[in-house]
C-alpha cells in the first residue's frame, strides 16, 4: 500500500509541475513578444605570431557583436559584421583582395575566431604566411 501512495503523490506533483504552468494567467500571454528577434552573433577574434594557436599567445584580441547592431572592441564592427553576413558566416569563404602583393617571407601569423555566429557555436583557427597576407583576406574582420 505504501508503494501505491507513493506512485500516486509522485504523478499527481509530476502533473502538476507539467500542467500548472499551462493554466491561468500562461495561457493569456501567448501574444507575448519573444525575448530577442536575434540570433546571438558574439565572437572573440585573436592574432598571434607562430604556426598554431595551441602553440603561441595571442597579441592582440577584440570582441564582436553583430546583432541587434554592430558592436565591440574591434576597430569596424559594421564592415566585418557585413562582411561576415556576405559570407553567410563561412570564414573560409573569405578570399584574399585582388591586387595585393605581398612577400614570400615565411612570417606566420594564426588567426582564431571564437563564439557564436546566428546561434550557432564556431570555432575557426587559420594560419597566415605573413602579416601582409593575413591583411589581404577580407576587407576589416581581420585587420585588428
Amino acid at each position: 500500500m505504501r508503494n501505491t501512495a507513493r506512485w500516486a503523490a509522485t504523478l499527481g506533483l509530476t502533473a502538476t509541475a507539467v500542467c500548472g504552468p499551462l493554466t491561468g494567467s500562461a495561457l493569456a500571454d501567448t501574444d507575448a513578444a519573444p525575448a530577442s528577434l536575434y540570433a546571438p552573433s558574439a565572437l572573440v577574434l585573436t592574432v598571434a605570431h607562430g604556426d598554431a594557436a595551441a602553440m603561441t599567445t595571442p597579441v592582440r584580441a577584440v570582441t564582436l557583436s553583430c546583432a541587434p547592431k554592430p558592436s565591440g572592441t574591434h576597430p569596424a564592427p559594421g564592415s566585418a559584421c557585413a562582411e561576415l553576413r556576405g559570407v553567410n558566416g563561412d570564414f573560409d569563404a573569405l578570399g584574399g583582395r585582388d591586387g595585393v602583393l605581398c612577400t614570400k617571407q615565411y612570417d606566420p601569423v594564426v588567426v582564431t575566431v571564437d563564439g557564436v555566429w546566428q546561434g550557432k557555436r564556431v570555432s575557426y583557427e587559420r594560419t597566415f604566411g605573413n602579416e601582409c597576407v593575413k591583411g589581404s583576406y577580407g576587407t576589416s574582420l581581420f585587420a585588428f
